[in-house]
Protein backbone atom coordinates (compact mmCIF):
# COMPACT_ATOMS: atom_id res chain seq x y z
CA UNK A 1 0.00 0.00 0.00
CA UNK A 2 1.46 3.33 -1.08
CA UNK A 3 0.90 6.27 1.23
CA UNK A 4 1.05 9.74 -0.24
CA UNK A 5 2.68 12.36 1.92
CA UNK A 6 0.89 15.70 1.77
CA UNK A 7 3.38 18.56 1.84
CA UNK A 8 1.94 21.85 3.03
CA UNK A 9 2.78 24.98 1.13
CA UNK A 10 2.29 27.79 3.68
CA UNK A 11 2.96 30.50 1.08
CA UNK A 12 0.09 29.22 -1.08
CA UNK A 13 -2.19 28.76 1.94
CA UNK A 14 -1.65 32.35 3.01
CA UNK A 15 -2.20 33.68 -0.51
CA UNK A 16 -5.42 31.68 -0.81
CA UNK A 17 -6.61 33.29 2.44
CA UNK A 18 -5.72 36.76 1.18
CA UNK A 19 -7.56 36.17 -2.11
CA UNK A 20 -10.62 35.06 -0.15
CA UNK A 21 -10.48 38.41 1.66
CA UNK A 22 -10.48 40.19 -1.75
CA UNK A 23 -6.82 41.09 -1.89
CA UNK A 24 -5.65 41.41 -5.49
CA UNK A 25 -2.21 39.82 -5.32
CA UNK A 26 0.72 41.15 -7.35
CA UNK A 27 3.90 39.18 -7.97
CA UNK A 28 5.44 37.47 -4.96
CA UNK A 29 4.87 39.99 -2.15
CA UNK A 30 2.49 42.82 -3.11
CA UNK A 31 -1.25 43.44 -3.24
CA UNK A 32 -4.04 45.96 -3.76
CA UNK A 33 -7.35 45.95 -1.91
CA UNK A 34 -10.35 48.25 -2.21
CA UNK A 35 -11.25 49.92 1.06
CA UNK A 36 -14.58 50.96 2.56
CA UNK A 37 -14.07 54.61 1.66
CA UNK A 38 -13.24 53.90 -1.99
CA UNK A 39 -16.67 52.32 -2.24
CA UNK A 40 -18.38 55.16 -0.38
CA UNK A 41 -16.66 57.80 -2.52
CA UNK A 42 -17.83 56.11 -5.74
CA UNK A 43 -21.30 55.11 -4.58
CA UNK A 44 -22.22 57.89 -2.15
CA UNK A 45 -19.80 60.74 -2.87
CA UNK A 46 -18.25 60.65 0.62
CA UNK A 47 -14.51 60.74 1.25
CA UNK A 48 -12.53 59.33 4.15
CA UNK A 49 -10.93 61.69 6.63
CA UNK A 50 -7.83 62.00 4.42
CA UNK A 51 -10.05 63.88 1.99
CA UNK A 52 -10.91 66.40 4.67
CA UNK A 53 -7.39 66.59 6.11
CA UNK A 54 -5.21 66.40 2.98
CA UNK A 55 -7.44 66.58 -0.10
CA UNK A 56 -7.17 62.88 -0.98
CA UNK A 57 -9.96 61.70 -3.30
CA UNK A 58 -10.83 58.26 -1.93
CA UNK A 59 -12.10 56.84 -5.23
CA UNK A 60 -8.75 57.70 -6.84
CA UNK A 61 -6.62 56.20 -4.06
CA UNK A 62 -4.84 52.85 -4.43
CA UNK A 63 -4.60 50.96 -1.16
CA UNK A 64 -1.51 48.80 -1.51
CA UNK A 65 1.22 46.81 0.19
CA UNK A 66 4.63 45.57 -0.96
CA UNK A 67 4.92 43.23 2.03
CA UNK A 68 1.68 41.28 2.24
CA UNK A 69 2.93 38.45 4.44
CA UNK A 70 5.85 39.98 6.27
CA UNK A 71 6.06 42.20 9.33
CA UNK A 72 8.42 42.64 12.29
CA UNK A 73 5.59 43.13 14.80
CA UNK A 74 2.54 41.18 15.92
CA UNK A 75 0.53 44.11 17.28
CA UNK A 76 -2.43 43.33 19.52
CA UNK A 77 -4.70 45.87 17.80
CA UNK A 78 -3.88 44.84 14.21
CA UNK A 79 -7.09 43.92 12.41
CA UNK A 80 -5.41 42.65 9.24
CA UNK A 81 -4.87 38.97 8.56
CA UNK A 82 -1.42 37.86 9.75
CA UNK A 83 0.20 34.59 8.63
CA UNK A 84 0.77 33.61 12.26
CA UNK A 85 -3.01 33.77 12.81
CA UNK A 86 -3.20 30.76 10.49
CA UNK A 87 0.03 28.76 10.67
CA UNK A 88 2.94 28.39 13.08
CA UNK A 89 5.88 27.75 10.76
CA UNK A 90 5.87 30.95 8.72
CA UNK A 91 8.83 33.34 8.94
CA UNK A 92 7.34 36.84 8.76
CA UNK A 93 10.67 38.63 9.00
CA UNK A 94 12.03 38.48 5.43
CA UNK A 95 10.53 38.68 1.93
CA UNK A 96 11.10 35.52 -0.11
CA UNK A 97 12.04 37.49 -3.25
CA UNK A 98 12.24 41.08 -4.49
CA UNK A 99 10.00 42.12 -7.40
CA UNK A 100 10.80 44.98 -9.75
CA UNK A 101 9.27 48.29 -8.57
CA UNK A 102 8.08 49.27 -12.06
CA UNK A 103 6.21 45.97 -12.35
CA UNK A 104 4.58 46.49 -8.94
CA UNK A 105 3.47 50.04 -9.79
CA UNK A 106 2.02 49.13 -13.18
CA UNK A 107 0.19 46.11 -11.77
CA UNK A 108 -1.14 48.06 -8.77
CA UNK A 109 -2.73 50.59 -11.12
CA UNK A 110 -4.22 47.76 -13.19
CA UNK A 111 -5.56 45.94 -10.14
CA UNK A 112 -7.02 49.16 -8.71
CA UNK A 113 -8.91 49.62 -11.97
CA UNK A 114 -10.23 46.09 -11.66
CA UNK A 115 -11.53 46.79 -8.14
CA UNK A 116 -13.58 49.79 -9.31
CA UNK A 117 -14.68 48.58 -12.75
CA UNK A 118 -17.76 46.74 -11.43
CA UNK A 119 -19.55 49.99 -10.59
CA UNK A 120 -20.40 50.65 -14.23
CA UNK A 121 -23.40 48.37 -13.84
CA UNK A 122 -24.68 50.11 -10.70
CA UNK A 123 -25.74 53.49 -12.01
CA UNK A 124 -22.64 55.41 -10.95
CA UNK A 125 -22.06 58.51 -13.15
CA UNK A 126 -19.55 57.92 -15.93
CA UNK A 127 -17.32 60.82 -14.87
CA UNK A 128 -16.89 59.32 -11.38
CA UNK A 129 -16.01 55.94 -12.92
CA UNK A 130 -13.44 57.58 -15.19
CA UNK A 131 -11.89 59.44 -12.26
CA UNK A 132 -11.69 56.22 -10.23
CA UNK A 133 -10.01 54.49 -13.14
CA UNK A 134 -7.32 57.19 -13.14
CA UNK A 135 -5.75 56.98 -9.67
CA UNK A 136 -3.91 60.03 -8.34
CA UNK A 137 -2.74 58.69 -4.98
CA UNK A 138 -1.40 55.53 -3.39
CA UNK A 139 -1.33 54.57 0.28
CA UNK A 140 1.64 52.21 0.71
CA UNK A 141 0.15 50.68 3.79
CA UNK A 142 -2.67 48.09 3.79
CA UNK A 143 -0.88 45.23 5.57
CA UNK A 144 2.60 44.09 6.58
CA UNK A 145 5.70 46.24 7.07
CA UNK A 146 6.41 47.97 3.78
CA UNK A 147 9.90 49.11 4.71
CA UNK A 148 11.01 45.47 4.45
CA UNK A 149 10.97 46.01 0.67
CA UNK A 150 14.52 47.22 -0.06
CA UNK A 151 13.64 49.02 -3.33
CA UNK A 152 11.07 51.24 -1.66
CA UNK A 153 12.60 54.52 -2.85
CA UNK A 154 12.53 53.32 -6.46
CA UNK A 155 8.88 52.32 -6.03
CA UNK A 156 8.01 55.80 -4.75
CA UNK A 157 9.82 57.39 -7.70
CA UNK A 158 7.89 55.21 -10.18
CA UNK A 159 4.59 56.38 -8.70
CA UNK A 160 5.69 60.03 -8.77
CA UNK A 161 6.77 59.69 -12.43
CA UNK A 162 3.15 58.79 -13.18
CA UNK A 163 1.74 61.79 -11.30
CA UNK A 164 0.60 59.68 -8.34
CA UNK A 165 1.25 61.00 -4.83
CA UNK A 166 2.43 58.60 -2.13
CA UNK A 167 1.66 58.14 1.56
CA UNK A 168 4.13 55.68 3.11
CA UNK A 169 3.11 54.08 6.41
CA UNK A 170 5.73 52.29 8.51
CA UNK A 171 6.20 51.01 12.04
CA UNK A 172 9.68 52.55 11.87
CA UNK A 173 11.67 49.34 12.43
CA UNK A 174 13.93 49.84 9.39
CA UNK A 175 15.75 53.15 9.85
CA UNK A 176 18.37 51.92 7.35
CA UNK A 177 15.72 51.80 4.60
CA UNK A 178 13.88 54.98 5.61
CA UNK A 179 17.07 57.03 5.91
CA UNK A 180 18.29 55.96 2.46
CA UNK A 181 15.20 56.31 0.29
CA UNK A 182 16.05 57.25 -3.31
CA UNK A 183 13.02 59.54 -3.21
CA UNK A 184 10.92 60.72 -0.30
CA UNK A 185 7.20 59.95 -0.27
CA UNK A 186 4.64 62.74 -0.53
CA UNK A 187 3.95 62.12 3.16
CA UNK A 188 5.64 59.80 5.67
CA UNK A 189 3.70 58.13 8.49
CA UNK A 190 5.04 56.44 11.61
CA UNK A 191 2.49 54.23 13.36
CA UNK A 192 2.59 54.40 17.15
CA UNK A 193 0.54 52.81 19.89
CA UNK A 194 3.18 52.83 22.62
CA UNK A 195 5.59 55.41 23.97
CA UNK A 196 8.30 53.44 25.82
CA UNK A 197 10.14 50.15 25.50
CA UNK A 198 8.18 48.28 28.18
CA UNK A 199 4.77 48.99 26.64
CA UNK A 200 6.18 48.42 23.14
CA UNK A 201 7.43 44.93 24.00
CA UNK A 202 4.02 43.95 25.34
CA UNK A 203 1.51 45.61 23.01
CA UNK A 204 3.43 45.85 19.74
CA UNK A 205 5.04 42.43 20.22
CA UNK A 206 8.22 42.72 18.12
CA UNK A 207 9.43 39.59 16.31
CA UNK A 208 13.03 40.83 16.14
CA UNK A 209 15.54 42.02 18.71
CA UNK A 210 16.08 45.74 19.42
CA UNK A 211 12.90 46.80 17.61
CA UNK A 212 12.25 49.68 20.02
CA UNK A 213 15.80 50.98 19.53
CA UNK A 214 15.30 50.81 15.77
CA UNK A 215 12.00 52.68 16.12
CA UNK A 216 13.70 55.44 18.09
CA UNK A 217 16.45 55.69 15.46
CA UNK A 218 13.78 56.31 12.82
CA UNK A 219 12.03 58.89 15.00
CA UNK A 220 15.34 60.70 15.52
CA UNK A 221 15.90 61.12 11.76
CA UNK A 222 12.35 62.30 11.11
CA UNK A 223 13.18 66.05 11.32
CA UNK A 224 15.61 65.61 8.41
CA UNK A 225 12.79 64.87 5.94
CA UNK A 226 11.57 67.61 3.62
CA UNK A 227 8.19 65.92 3.05
CA UNK A 228 5.40 66.26 5.64
CA UNK A 229 5.69 63.69 8.42
CA UNK A 230 2.96 62.20 10.57
CA UNK A 231 2.65 60.30 13.84
CA UNK A 232 -0.35 58.01 13.52
CA UNK A 233 -1.40 57.15 17.10
CA UNK A 234 -4.01 54.43 17.49
CA UNK A 235 -5.92 55.23 20.67
CA UNK A 236 -6.92 52.15 22.68
CA UNK A 237 -9.17 52.67 25.71
CA UNK A 238 -7.67 51.21 28.84
CA UNK A 239 -4.21 51.08 27.34
CA UNK A 240 -2.69 54.30 25.99
CA UNK A 241 -5.02 57.21 26.74
CA UNK A 242 -4.13 58.17 30.33
CA UNK A 243 -1.89 61.01 31.53
CA UNK A 244 1.20 58.79 31.48
CA UNK A 245 0.52 58.10 27.81
CA UNK A 246 0.02 61.81 27.06
CA UNK A 247 3.42 62.63 28.54
CA UNK A 248 5.05 59.62 26.87
CA UNK A 249 3.78 60.51 23.41
CA UNK A 250 4.71 64.15 24.03
CA UNK A 251 8.34 63.07 24.52
CA UNK A 252 8.29 61.29 21.17
CA UNK A 253 6.76 64.38 19.55
CA UNK A 254 9.60 66.51 20.94
CA UNK A 255 12.14 64.19 19.32
CA UNK A 256 10.53 63.63 15.91
CA UNK A 257 8.71 66.97 15.49
CA UNK A 258 6.16 65.57 13.03
CA UNK A 259 4.25 67.94 10.77
CA UNK A 260 1.00 66.28 11.83
CA UNK A 261 -0.27 63.98 14.57
CA UNK A 262 -3.29 61.83 13.81
CA UNK A 263 -5.05 60.29 16.80
CA UNK A 264 -7.47 57.62 15.61
CA UNK A 265 -9.64 55.20 17.56
CA UNK A 266 -8.84 51.52 17.59
CA UNK A 267 -11.54 49.66 15.63
CA UNK A 268 -12.75 46.34 17.05
CA UNK A 269 -12.75 44.46 13.74
CA UNK A 270 -10.86 41.68 11.97
CA UNK A 271 -8.52 39.40 13.88
CA UNK A 272 -8.01 41.99 16.63
CA UNK A 273 -11.28 40.85 18.21
CA UNK A 274 -9.48 37.72 19.44
CA UNK A 275 -7.01 39.87 21.41
CA UNK A 276 -8.93 42.97 22.49
CA UNK A 277 -12.54 43.67 23.45
CA UNK A 278 -15.10 46.13 22.18
CA UNK A 279 -14.58 48.08 25.41
CA UNK A 280 -11.07 48.92 24.16
CA UNK A 281 -12.60 50.97 21.31
CA UNK A 282 -12.88 54.64 22.36
CA UNK A 283 -15.68 56.94 21.26
CA UNK A 284 -15.13 59.96 19.08
CA UNK A 285 -15.49 62.26 22.09
CA UNK A 286 -12.86 60.28 24.00
CA UNK A 287 -10.45 60.52 21.06
CA UNK A 288 -11.08 64.25 20.80
CA UNK A 289 -10.48 64.69 24.54
CA UNK A 290 -7.21 62.77 24.35
CA UNK A 291 -6.13 64.85 21.34
CA UNK A 292 -6.84 68.07 23.23
CA UNK A 293 -4.73 66.90 26.18
CA UNK A 294 -1.85 65.94 23.90
CA UNK A 295 -2.16 69.31 22.15
CA UNK A 296 -1.80 71.14 25.47
CA UNK A 297 1.23 69.03 26.40
CA UNK A 298 3.04 69.51 23.08
CA UNK A 299 2.00 72.98 21.94
CA UNK A 300 0.42 71.55 18.80
CA UNK A 301 -3.02 72.79 17.74
CA UNK A 302 -6.18 70.82 17.06
CA UNK A 303 -6.68 71.72 13.39
CA UNK A 304 -9.27 69.20 12.17
CA UNK A 305 -11.31 66.14 13.13
CA UNK A 306 -13.67 63.55 11.67
CA UNK A 307 -16.48 62.05 13.69
CA UNK A 308 -17.24 59.13 11.30
CA UNK A 309 -13.63 57.86 11.52
CA UNK A 310 -13.16 58.86 15.18
CA UNK A 311 -9.96 60.72 14.36
CA UNK A 312 -8.44 64.10 15.28
CA UNK A 313 -5.57 65.99 13.65
CA UNK A 314 -2.94 68.05 15.45
CA UNK A 315 -0.31 70.27 13.83
CA UNK A 316 1.95 73.25 14.38
CA UNK A 317 0.66 74.54 11.05
CA UNK A 318 -2.26 76.91 10.75
CA UNK A 319 -5.00 76.38 8.20
CA UNK A 320 -4.97 75.87 5.27
CA UNK A 321 -3.29 72.50 5.67
CA UNK A 322 -1.02 70.81 3.14
CA UNK A 323 -3.16 69.44 0.30
CA UNK A 324 -2.12 66.42 -1.78
CA UNK A 325 -5.30 66.20 -3.87
CA UNK A 326 -8.45 67.93 -5.02
CA UNK A 327 -11.09 66.56 -2.67
CA UNK A 328 -13.82 69.19 -2.66
CA UNK A 329 -15.09 70.35 0.71
CA UNK A 330 -18.59 70.32 -0.76
CA UNK A 331 -18.30 66.54 -0.93
CA UNK A 332 -17.56 66.39 2.79
CA UNK A 333 -20.46 66.45 5.18
CA UNK A 334 -18.96 66.59 8.69
CA UNK A 335 -22.29 65.96 10.38
CA UNK A 336 -23.51 62.65 8.96
CA UNK A 337 -23.71 61.19 12.44
CA UNK A 338 -24.99 57.74 11.45
CA UNK A 339 -22.00 56.94 9.23
CA UNK A 340 -19.63 55.66 11.92
CA UNK A 341 -16.71 53.77 10.35
CA UNK A 342 -16.95 50.85 12.76
CA UNK A 343 -20.66 50.35 12.12
CA UNK A 344 -20.07 50.43 8.35
CA UNK A 345 -17.56 47.55 8.33
CA UNK A 346 -20.18 44.79 8.44
CA UNK A 347 -22.16 46.50 5.69
CA UNK A 348 -19.10 46.79 3.49
CA UNK A 349 -18.31 43.12 3.98
CA UNK A 350 -21.46 42.19 2.05
CA UNK A 351 -20.67 44.31 -1.00
CA UNK A 352 -20.29 42.17 -4.10
CA UNK A 353 -18.88 44.72 -6.55
CA UNK A 354 -15.19 44.12 -7.18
Amino acid sequence: MIRLQIIRDPYKEINDKLRAQKYHLIGSHSAVKKCLWTHKAIYEGKFCYKGKFYGIESHRCIQSSVSTQWCWNACMHCWRFRPTDMIDEWDEKALISIDDPRFIVEMSILEHRRTVSGYKAHGVPEDIIMEAMTPKHVAISLTGENSLYPRLGELIREYHRRGITTFLVTRAVRPDIIANLDEEPSQLYISLETYDEESYEFFTAPLVANAWRLTMETIEILPSFTCPTVYRITAVRGWNMDEKAVKGFARLVEIGMPTFIEIKAYMHVGTSITRLTRDNMPTYDEVLGFAERLARETGYKLVSQSRPSRVALLSLLDKPLIRHGDAKISWWDPDYEGEDEYEQQSVYGSIITK
